[in-house]
C-alpha cells in the first residue's frame, strides 16, 4: 500500500479508497475486510440485505465510527489521521434523516452553515446553489414538520450539498417515498451526480438501474460482487434459460439430446407446448434447437433466451439459492 504522500501525488487516485477495512461490535464482525474504490464523477449503488453491513461502512467513510484494521482514504487523504478534513469533503445523508421539526428550513440550513463554519459570503453563494439544486425554494420559510416526506428528503440533501462537498454519501434517500417522490428524488439525485462522486444505498434496485454506473455488493459485512450492472448479471450467466413454445411430438425427450441444456421444465402441456429449459453455464443451444425441430418437424412459436434480473441476481448472492427465479 502507498503511503499517504505518495498518494497526493497520483492525480488519477479514487475519490474514496477503502483497503482491507473491518469494523467489530463486541463479538460482531459487522464489516469484514472489504476493499473498494470510486472513482471521481462515478454514482456507485451500494447494496445488500439488512443487517450486511451498508450502513455501518457508510459511518466508517464519514468518520462517524473507527474502523478496527484496515485504511479508508477520502480524495488520497487517510481518515485515521485528517479525520476532520475528510469530513469536510463529504455531504452525508443517514437513513434516520435527523432534522428539527420544529426550525423552519431556511433557520435549519443557517445552522448547518455556521456548524459547517462557512463564512457570510460563501453561505450566501451555497445556500443560493442548495436551495437551486434540492428544488425547496417554496418551502424556505415552512416549519420542517410541516413539509412532505419527500421534502423534508430534499431539506436533508440541501444540508448535505451546502458546504458544496465532491463526495455524496446517501444513505436509503428515497425510503418511506411514494412511487411519485422516489422517481423526482431519483431524478434529482442524477442531476446531483453530474459534478459530484456519489455512493448510494438502497433496497430499490430500480433505482439502482436508472440511476448507478457501478454497483458493490455486500453481505453479511464481506464484499460479495462488484462491478457495473451489465458485469454482474454477465457473471450470472449458468442462471439463464431459454422459454419455447413449441407445437411437435416428443419433444421434451428429444431436446434433452441438444448438448448445453441442463434441465427442461414443462409449463404448459395445450397443444401448444411451453418448456422453460435451463442451460449450463454459457451455453446457447437455440440454434441446435432450431435445427431440431426442423429435422422433427416440429413448429417453434416462439423461443427466447431469457437472463437473470438484477433482483434475481442479488436474491442469488445473498440468500445462495440455486438459482434465481426466472
Amino acid at each position: 500500500m502507498a503511503t499517504s504522500k505518495e498518494k497526493n501525488n497520483k492525480a488519477s487516485d479514487p475519490k474514496i479508497l477503502v483497503d482491507n477495512v473491518s469494523k467489530i461490535f463486541g463479538s460482531r464482525i459487522a464489516v469484514n475486510n472489504i476493499s473498494f474504490s470510486i472513482n471521481k464523477g462515478e454514482v456507485i449503488g451500494f447494496l445488500g440485505p439488512n443487517g450486511a453491513g451498508k450502513s455501518t461502512t457508510m459511518r466508517l467513510l464519514t468518520s462517524y465510527y473507527t474502523q478496527n484494521s484496515g485504511d479508508i482514504y477520502i480524495d488520497s487523504i487517510n481518515t485515521k489521521d485528517s479525520d476532520i478534513e475528510t469530513r469536510k469533503k463529504i455531504g452525508y445523508l443517514p437513513e434516520s434523516n435527523p432534522l428539527y421539526g420544529e426550525m423552519l428550513v431556511k433557520d435549519y440550513l443557517k445552522l448547518i452553515g455556521d456548524l459547517r463554519d462557512l463564512n457570510k459570503s460563501d453561505y450566501k453563494n451555497n445556500l443560493a446553489n442548495a436551495i437551486d439544486e434540492t428544488g425547496i425554494h417554496e418551502y424556505y420559510y415552512s416549519p420542517i414538520n410541516q413539509l412532505s416526506k419527500g421534502y423534508r428528503q430534499r431539506v436533508g440533501l440541501a444540508q448535505a450539498i451546502l458546504h458544496q462537498p465532491e463526495i455524496l454519501i446517501l444513505d436509503e434517500p428515497t425510503e418511506g417515498l411514494d412511487p411519485n417522490q422516489r422517481v423526482t428524488m431519483r431524478n434529482l439525485i442524477k442531476s446531483l451526480g453530474e459534478q459530484r462522486t456519489i455512493m448510494l444505498s438502497t433496497h430499490v434496485l430500480q433505482e439502482v438501474e436508472t440511476t448507478c454506473s457501478r454497483i458493490i455488493l455486500i453481505n453479511k459485512g464481506k464484499l460479495i460482487a462488484e462491478g457495473t450492472i451489465e458485469d454482474i448479471l454477465e457473471s450470472q450467466n449458468k442462471n439463464q434459460s431459454v422459454e419455447i413454445e413449441i407445437i411437435g411430438e416428443n419433444v421434451e425427450s428429444k431436446l434433452k439430446s441438444i448438448a448445453g441444456i441442463k434441465d427442461i421444465k414443462l409449463i404448459d402441456n395445450d397443444k401448444l407446448k411451453k418448456f422453460n429449459i435451463s442451460l449450463e453455464d454459457g451455453a446457447d443451444p437455440r440454434k441446435d434447437i432450431f435445427n431440431k425441430a426442423i429435422q422433427e418437424n416440429w413448429i417453434i412459436m416462439n423461443m427466447n433466451k431469457t437472463s437473470p434480473r438484477l433482483e434475481d441476481v442479488f436474491k442469488f448472492l445473498t440468500i445462495g439459492e440455486d438459482s434465481p427465479a426466472q
